[in-house]
């Protein structure tokens, strides 16, 4: 077992009276004992990894903070939600590139571009010229796209392990190697951020496979994501420092969650192709998959059992949901009577009316 300590000049206040254990050390893990330790609570975090890694969903994540793009498909509540995970990523952790996000599509498939902006809002027209001026390796690709402005970016690998330094610098002792029927939690209360390992409690939770690759390239330069249109789910571009770009997700309803499809790969491979054709000659230094929790609605979940809040079904949008969840987990915590909107009950009480 890995165990960080807090440093030696770190006290806890006498204030602090809540205890939490966190279970999960993926992005709504550390996003809410984020949350809980800003609110003065007292949280330990346990993970049954080895260390902030693959073993995660979060670790294969495009970290697109893109509301605005997800209203093509997403509720308002997901849309709306998402909007304050850009100011909380960039209050916590380094490297957040808020650039915005381009929509493009291939030629021949305009009409899904007009789709799209249909759809969805905060965007505006681009022509040749104007995409251009922002990613100038697509002039020649792309006659139209849309642009998202107020979008931003991040490193998921980079935030994670930035969340993880500044919980242990305050104090937030961490627990690897640890299974929860292995650890006698004492807290108070209880943070179940396990993801689909938690459908041995939430029997309705369900998942939702995603495939990505990682490219390496110095032949294409882009400083913002590019959302490519596909005919069945969203493909995108997401680059990073050193020439490299993650090109995901694929979305496939299945649970076998260590392979990657022959399908998937053709879809991301021709993906990026159509963006650019210089992508052919690029390496492939990383190919990852992983299972998205998520429930029949496809809606994030704050469920309580006892004194057990369950952080779950995320789907494809752990990053951008992550602080909503956390803050409202928190508000929970803090306030018995307070029922967030992502809870059942406020659910059930708002199809009664």
């Amino acid at each position: 077992m890995r165990v960080n300590l807090p440093p030696k000049n770190i006290a806890v206040e006498a204030h602090r009276k809540i205890t939490v254990t966190v279970i999960g050390a993926g992005v709504a893990g550390l996003t809410a004992a984020t949350e809980l330790t800003e609110q003065g609570l007292l949280v330990e975090v346990i993970d049954s990894g080895p260390s902030i890694g693959p073993h995660s969903c979060s670790w294969y994540a495009g970290a697109m903070l893109a509301p605005w793009c997800e209203g093509e498909t997403a509720e308002e509540k997901v849309v709306r939600l998402g909007q304050e995970s850009i100011d909380w990523w960039d209050q916590h952790v380094p490297g957040v590139v808020r650039k915005g996000s381009l929509v493009v599509t291939a030629n021949r498939d305009n009409s899904e571009l007009d789709r799209f902006s249909r759809r969805t809002a905060q965007h505006s027209w681009l022509d040749t010229d104007a995409i251009n001026s922002l990613e100038p390796d697509l002039k020649e690709i792309f006659r139209r796209a849309l642009f998202f402005p107020d979008e931003a970016h991040l490193n998921p690998r980079l935030a994670l392990k930035a969340l993880e330094e500044k919980l242990i610098s305050r104090g937030v002792r961490i627990f690897y190697n640890m299974r929860m029927e292995d650890y006698n939690v004492a807290s108070e209360f209880i943070v179940d951020a396990r993801g689909i390992a938690a459908q041995d409690t939430l029997a309705d939770l369900r998942g939702v496979k995603g495939e990505m690759l990682m490219l390496k390239t110095r032949d294409i330069t882009l400083t913002r994501p590019v959302r490519l249109l596909h005919p069945r789910y969203p493909m995108y571009i997401v680059p990073h420092d050193n020439n490299i770009f993650m090109i995901g997700a694929t979305q496939i309803e299945t649970e076998e969650r260590s392979r990657i499809t022959a399908r998937g790969m053709v879809d991301l491979l021709n993906a990026a192709y159509t963006v650019h054709p210089a992508f052919a000659e690029a390496e492939i230094i990383e190919v990852g998959c992983d299972v998205r929790p998520a429930f029949p609605d496809n809606q994030p979940r704050l469920r309580r059992l006892g004194r057990t809040f369950y952080i779950n079904g995320l789907f494809r949008h752990g990053f951008l949901l992550a602080p909503a969840m956390a803050r409202m987990t928190a508000e929970a915590i803090l306030n018995p009577d307070f029922v967030p909107e992502v809870m059942d009950e406020y659910l059930c009480e708002r199809a009664s009316l």
